[in-house]
């Protein structure tokens, strides 16, 4: 396995985005040499990648307040969020977007944050596959292997910061898709809490809202200095400030330790060994480790398929309508379809579905009356090779095979609660391997302040330097 990385003697060097802006802070590099290098970058692997879905090469937006925490570094994002004279075609081969009239709400959060954008990264079809890959157009890779997926659905953006393309880019999550490819890319990929950040448009049109908004990133600061530079420009005043977190904090904690998930799927080795070995670098600093059960049973991953199901049927239905009027539903991909009819033979089990998806987040609080982290897989297995998730496998066995993928991120979606991807391992042959911390809802600092601690205690994998990192399986 050889990995396809950028990093390169250039303005962007090894630096996180915390780096960049300090240098751009102190006059050593300008944002358009940080922009003109990452861009570089992104020619020089995307046409192995295919993770940039519309570059903005000729002309980058700069942000226009040279005091913003991170301004001058370089991003993209994710071609589901509208930004202002680029087209928005969520990942899909059924239509051709027209440009944006303006830009999303979350866009100008995003931005407002002083980055730069450079371009739009690829997703799969409305975000409903765990992995980045399409009918007929070539798959997002992932650079630790180019045989394998890079997950999704924020594929495109977790592909792009892995590379070392750009240190931080967007990323957004209705069952996983910031921690899922978080954790194929070997980043640090936190889902905010609910109404953490400034809703996305398409959250209006859900019956129930488990969209948050964020970014992957290969550092921990990173993801912090994004949460605190976030709340600067928009801040919701009914969730208690993350504010700045700059590294572990002292107190003694209790973690629950989930290793099982609601579809019963087998854990791999590799993964296994992976929650074990963090479980065991907690009890080292003095954490309280124990096993606890789910609060939910397997009639919640029903639901989450059935509702599933609901939003591929609505994308459908509602296509010419709401997207454009050259959506043609036959071009949809395989996996949109296979929902969409799922959805329409089995219409009579939605109601009581929604209802019972709405009693979640009262049995995941009570998860936490004794214990102020749970920590678990991302993942029932590692990143599998592209073509095992295709949508163009037949949907009962993809069906099949994601729901035994994907068992433990959707959880915190339906709960509207934070948890984050870390990169805790590799495996044998040399991909990382994700392990994911659960909060409270709006405790995103004791998870970041947890993440810093695992951080330095086991540091993270890096593309460029292949030998580093925790060896699992």
């Amino acid at each position: 396995m050889t990995p396809l990385h950028a990093f390169r003697d250039d303005a962007l060097g090894e630096h996180d985005a915390v780096a960049l802006a300090d240098l751009v802070r102190t006059g050593e590099v300008s944002p358009r040499e940080l922009a003109a290098a990452a861009i570089d970058r992104a020619r020089a692997v995307d046409p192995e990648l295919h993770a940039v879905a519309c570059p903005l090469y000729d002309s980058p937006r700069y942000a226009t307040r040279p005091g913003s925490a991170l301004y001058g570094v370089p991003t993209f994002v994710k071609d589901n969020t509208d930004v202002a004279g680029l087209p928005t075609n969520h990942g899909s081969e059924a239509f051709r977007a027209r440009p944006a009239a303006k830009d999303g709400a979350y866009t100008r959060q995003f931005l407002g944050t002083g980055l730069t954008l450079i371009g739009k990264s690829r997703l799969p079809e409305f975000g409903f596959n765990a992995s980045t890959e399409y009918m007929t157009e070539p798959a997002a890779r992932n650079p630790w292997s180019l045989t394998h997926s890079i997950g999704a659905s924020s594929g495109g953006s977790a592909a792009l910061v892995a590379a070392g393309v750009v240190p931080i880019a967007h990323a957004n999550d209705g069952g996983g898709s910031i921690r899922i490819p978080a954790a194929c890319g070997g980043l640090v990929g936190l889902k905010p809490s609910r109404g953490r950040h400034v809703d996305g448009e398409q959250v209006k049109h859900l019956p129930v809202h488990m969209i948050s908004e964020g970014v992957v990133t290969r550092t921990v600061r990173d993801t912090a200095a994004f949460v605190a530079a976030a709340e600067d420009v928009w801040r919701n005043p009914r969730l208690a400030p993350v504010g700045a977190v700059h590294g572990p904090a002292r107190r003694r904690l209790r973690v629950g330790l989930i290793m099982h998930s609601v579809t019963g799927a087998e854990v791999d080795v590799p993964t296994r060994a992976a929650v074990e070995h963090t479980a065991s670098l907690l009890e080292r600093a003095g954490h309280i480790v124990e096993p606890i059960t789910l609060p939910v049973t397997a009639q919640f991953a029903a639901d989450f398929v059935q509702y599933w199901a609901l939003l591929a049927d609505l994308a459908v239905s509602t296509g010419k309508i709401i997207l454009d009027r050259s959506f043609d539903a036959a071009k949809a991909d395989g996996l949109t379809r296979g929902l969409r009819d799922h959805h329409r033979r089995t219409l009579h089990r939605t109601p009581g579905a929604l209802r019972r998806l709405r009693r979640v987040p009262a049995a995941y609080a009570r998860m936490f009356a004794r214990h102020e982290v749970v920590v678990s897989p991302v993942l029932s297995h590692t990143t599998p090779e592209l073509g095992f998730v295709s949508p163009t496998v037949p949907f009962p066995e993809l069906i099949e095979r994601l729901t035994g993928y994907v068992g433990y991120t959707p959880l915190n979606n339906i709960a509207g609660t934070p948890a984050v991807s870390l990169p805790m391992g590799r495996t044998s042959a040399g991909l990382p391997v994700g392990v994911q911390l659960s909060g409270a809802h709006g405790d995103e600092r004791t998870l970041i302040e947890l993440a810093y601690l695992l951080e330095s205690e086991q540091p993270f994998p890096r593309i460029h330097l292949p030998t580093e990192g925790q060896l699992l399986g």
